[in-house]
Formats: structure tokens, C-alpha cells, sequence
């Protein structure tokens, strides 16, 4: 099977939703807990959230097929840390957002079974996604990579309270320039319906890092979104209602980096 799906477009923008898949194979679910088989700690829906506004954009995306419990996109594939020093949930994560573990007593993956993940998911997720970037870089002399995440609004292993609606990450400056950053919080402070941060607890994972260099005509950007301003949490269901609003201010920012 494709572990990924890349629809290419015309613009210089790439939205990559990294923890959009929920698909656990059948030999990985039958190791796991009931409840991780679930693999709630998905970035639900925001798949639903970008495209329509990607196609209107002629942005390209790049989605994978598989759960973040299969592996972590959004990792290095070195297993290093993100965030030294805080609990986390690794490359191949053992525990998932509760701090529960995801797997039967003496299931857990092995360094060989590691291996044999990053290769069948990591490596070529990564290959698509730097050979996008080269492809648009290119043919426009320049690139935006928005990393589109989501996340319970409430996760105690991970941060304090509630989490902002939107929290903009760009490894405190380094993944974007400047003015695009100033752009960015422009349009947050416009809007009065969400609230936001930049560079909070969610600074940007490895994809943001790793690829944005705008001294290089590459910048990155992250964006963690509050799932509870687009879905219902508990029952993972999409709210038709409170999605557009989200989509609508999901869409001045993208904008802002096509301006």
C-alpha cells in the first residue's frame, strides 16, 4: 500500500499534515491496547480543514496514510528529543498523549522493528516532502512550508490549563522570516473569535525545523490548532458548524504567505 498521498500544485506553498493518518496495520493493532487501537491522539480532520482552501490556493499537500503511533512523522528519525527535558511521546511512541501505554505488557517494538518503521513510513514521507520543497523552490525561487496540526485542548501531559486556539510555531524565528511572522500575527490580532500564541509551548516540531532555513528561500511554519474549536473531542466527530470559522482564519494566514 502508499504510505502517503502528495497532490502537487501550482503555487509556492506546501500545507503537510504529518499526523493526519489513523491507520494502524492489523499485526500492530493486535499488540496494542484496546483503546490505543483507536489511535486517538490523530490530528483529526485536519485534512478536511486544508484541502478545500489548498485547492483554492494551488497549494500542494502532502498527507500520510498511517497513525503517529506507527511512527512520528514529525521526529527525527535519530529519536532525539524535541523538547529536552519534558515528557514526550518519542519517534515510535510507547505512551500516547495520557500518559497511558499503548501497547501489552512485553509488546512493545523493538530497536529492529524501529529500523524496519522508519523505512517503510519515515524515509519516503521525507523524500516526498523535500523533493516538494525542491520541486516549488524551483520553479518560484522561493517556498512556504506549513506544518498543519491539531491537539486536544486539554492534555495535562503536555501542558498546563487550555492550550490557546491557535498556536503558531516558527522555532522562535528561525523557520521564517521576520515580516512573514509579523504578517502571521497580524492577522491573529485582527480577529477577535480565537485566541492565540506564537512560539508557546508548541514551537515547532522537527519538519518545521529541519526544513525551514528562509535564508535559503525556505521558510516553515507550524500551526497547532485546538481541536474543541472544530470537532468534538470526545467522540472525534467534525462540528459542521464551528469548522468554516476555523477554515476562514486558516485561510488569511495561508494567504499571507502567498503575499
Amino acid at each position: 500500500m502508499e504510505t502517503f498521498s502528495l497532490k502537487h500544485g501550482s503555487a509556492p506553498l506546501l500545507i503537510s499534515l504529518p499526523h493526519n493518518g489513523s491507520f494502524i496495520p492489523d499485526e500492530l493493532a493486535a499488540r496494542m491496547h484496546p483503546s490505543a487501537r483507536r489511535s486517538p491522539d490523530t490530528d483529526w480532520h485536519v485534512a478536511q480543514l486544508y484541502e478545500p482552501l489548498a485547492e483554492a490556493l494551488g497549494a500542494s499537500v502532502l498527507k500520510p496514510v498511517a497513525s503517529r503511533y506507527v511512527i512520528d512523522l514529525n521526529r527525527p528519525a535519530d529519536g532525539q528529543a524535541l523538547y529536552p527535558g519534558r515528557r514526550e511521546t518519542g519517534l515510535v511512541p510507547t505512551i500516547g498523549f495520557d500518559g497511558e501505554p499503548l501497547y501489552l505488557d512485553g509488546q512493545e517494538p523493538d530497536a529492529e522493528e524501529i529500523r524496519q518503521r522508519i523505512e517503510r513510513w519515515w524515509r519516503p514521507y521525507h523524500q516526498a516532502l523535500a523533493g516538494e520543497i525542491a520541486r516549488l523552490k524551483a520553479e518560484h525561487g522561493r517556498v512556504v512550508l506549513w506544518e498543519g496540526h491539531s491537539i486536544r485542548s486539554h492534555v495535562p501531559m503536555l501542558f498546563e490549563g487550555r492550550l490557546p486556539d491557535f498556536n503558531l510555531g516558527t522555532a522562535d524565528g528561525a523557520s521564517c522570516g521576520a515580516d512573514l511572522q509579523w504578517q502571521l500575527t497580524n492577522v491573529m490580532e485582527a480577529q477577535s473569535r480565537y485566541d492565540f500564541v506564537i512560539n508557546g509551548r508548541f514551537k515547532g516540531g522537527y519538519i518545521t525545523r529541519h526544513y525551514g532555513k528562509p535564508a535559503e528561500g525556505v521558510q516553515a511554519v507550524q500551526l497547532e490548532l485546538s481541536q474543541c474549536r472544530y470537532m468534538d473531542e470526545q467522540s472525534f466527530a467534525w462540528d459542521a458548524a464551528k469548522a468554516p470559522m476555523v477554515q476562514d482564519t486558516i485561510g488569511q494566514l495561508l494567504g499571507q504567505c502567498l503575499g
